[in-house]
């Protein structure tokens, strides 16, 4: 795995922690429309529409597990990519993997931070991966 494939890691994971928790809210606003239907009541006089309540609430609960287990992920994953990035020796290129890879900035954003025109921006941003992939290396 090259540089930009490890660094980009952290920002796939950050957006699958924002689809699950958008994924989270809609499983819970859907077990709070309980619905009743005498249709579906059964002949022993248990309630389907009862289990299918319990069955939402336990996917919200597993959903939740994940969440938290993909924070955990993300955290460790964030704590290495700092690490790496902190033996770097050109502090340009820390704030800059920093501003893209950790606080998930897009191009132009930090162009504008940095005072740098687009083209500079992946540049140095070419160059940063370049001694990110040799801080790395002699790391392992």
């Amino acid at each position: 795995m090259n540089a930009k494939e490890y660094l980009s890691q952290a920002l796939w994971l950050d957006q699958m922690i924002l689809s699950k928790l958008e994924q989270l809210e809609t499983l819970k606003s859907l077990s709070m429309k309980v619905t009743s239907s005498f249709a579906e009541e059964k002949i022993s006089g248990g309630n389907v529409e009862k289990s299918k309540m319990g069955s939402t609430i336990v996917k919200v609960i597993d959903l939740e597990g994940e969440i938290n287990a993909d924070f955990v992920r993300l955290i460790e994953l964030k704590k290495e990519i700092q690490d790496t990035i902190n033996r770097m020796e050109d502090i340009n290129y820390q704030l800059l993997l920093e501003m893209r890879y950790l606080n998930g900035k897009n191009w132009e954003e930090i162009a504008q931070e940095l005072k740098y025109n687009n083209r500079t921006v992946f540049k140095v941003h070419g160059k940063a991966l370049k001694q990110f992939e040799r801080v790395r290396s002699r790391g392992q």
